[in-house]
């Protein structure tokens, strides 16, 4: 039995406002997921095969993915951890998981178990952390789809609407429900990440997390512009995207991740890792990367300003239309923006020094610490 994590009051505890914002997490999946199918079936009605195919791919892949690493955490916490055992057989979470609930039961248990303990009065500090560590599972998991479902799926909608001029009040509203899933994904994983580590201080709400957000969302935005104007350029320009992939799946074999415990699932998480270099900076060592950070965002830069350029000189039709210029001017707009947001938070608004907590490591914390400390820090 892991003994008592002893938590001081600065800490939050797990109250109603974070049981709301799960419930909200849970509606913005199913938003999100259900625009998507419902716009893939739109498509398939309407002939255009290949479009109704990428999406509902995109959507397949996140889902895959998530269920895959949903199922690796159940069943670790099944066997070693005796309090993590939600009481399902290894064949009950197998079904699960291939009917791709398993995302589904993760919220069902942790609204149910959060509910329980926000009606009792004497809830224990190591219950309010492992809600905690429950709703950052969660929160890994949704950004595992944001980067493989939402994000890709905003390419492909943006580079339908401007290079093919077909535009539905559906369309719109996935790519809506896809911003505003990034958006809630990206701060909901964050304050959760902190939160759940007991050695570091919380994110502050108000201002350092809507500038910690504007500049997620102001450098995110105008990568995936960049990206469609170079896929516009040629449909061949998808291989060079795959490099770029490639190398930031290279860059975490390099650093030698430890996030999983089985080698095929480290490799597995080391190429999603490559698709969200594709579209933001994070840290996967839980180190300084100041250097790697700013090599990072001044290739970022470089490659978004290419896009437009490279558009208009080998396609100057582009220059012409009604979109060209004020895309251009957004991506620069936006990403200059998104920079300063960037430097604004770390210089002024980051929370530096660690939260120093009196506390016993149990096997519980132990294991939660660990998995969370080697995630990657977007």
């Amino acid at each position: 039995m892991p003994e008592t994590i002893i938590m001081t009051a600065t800490r939050k505890r797990f109250g109603w406002f974070r049981w709301l914002c799960t419930v909200c997490g849970l509606l913005f999946y199913l938003a999100d997921i259900g625009s998507d199918l419902l716009l893939s079936v739109q498509y398939f009605k309407g002939g255009h095969i290949t479009w109704a195919a990428l999406t509902l791919v995109f959507v397949l892949v996140g889902s895959l993915c998530i269920q895959i690493f949903s199922y690796a955490w159940f069943k670790d916490d099944k066997e070693n951890y005796d309090e993590d055992n939600k009481g399902l057989s290894t064949c009950h979470l197998i079904g699960i998981h291939v009917l791709q609930i398993g995302i589904f039961t993760r919220y069902g248990h942790l609204l149910k178990r959060s509910f329980k303990a926000l009606r009792s009065d004497d809830t224990t500090d190591e219950e309010q952390f492992h809600l905690f560590g429950l709703a950052t599972d969660l929160s890994m998991l949704r950004m595992f789809e944001m980067f493989l479902e939402s994000v890709p799926q905003l390419v492909l909608q943006v580079y339908i609407i401007l290079e093919h001029n077909h535009h539905s009040e559906l369309q719109y509203i996935s790519m809506a429900v896809s911003f505003l899933t990034i958006a809630w994904a990206t701060v909901d994983y964050r304050r959760c990440f902190r939160r759940s580590l007991p050695n570091l201080k919380e994110m502050p709400s108000g201002i350092p997390t809507a500038v910690y957000l504007s500049y997620k969302i102001f450098t995110i935005t105008p990568r995936i512009l960049s990206l469609t104007l170079f896929i516009m350029l040629s449909s061949f320009n998808t291989v060079a995207v795959a490099f770029i992939w490639l190398v930031g799946t290279v860059w975490a074999f390099v650093e030698e991740t430890d996030f999983c415990t089985s080698r095929v699932l480290e490799h597995l998480y080391r190429a999603i890792v490559g698709v969200i270099l594709l579209f933001t900076f994070f840290n996967v060592k839980g180190e300084n990367t100041k250097v790697h950070m700013t090599v990072y965002y001044i290739f970022n830069v470089g490659q978004n300003l290419a896009a437009p350029i490279l558009l208009f000189l080998f396609k100057p039709e582009y220059g012409g239309t009604d979109f060209f210029l004020p895309i251009t001017f957004f991506i620069f707009v936006s990403h200059s923006m998104g920079l300063g947001f960037l430097g604004l938070y770390y210089s002024l608004l980051h929370p530096r020094q660690p939260c120093i907590e009196d506390q016993t490591d149990g096997q519980n914390h132990e294991r939660k610490t660990t998995r969370f400390e080697q995630f990657l820090q977007i």
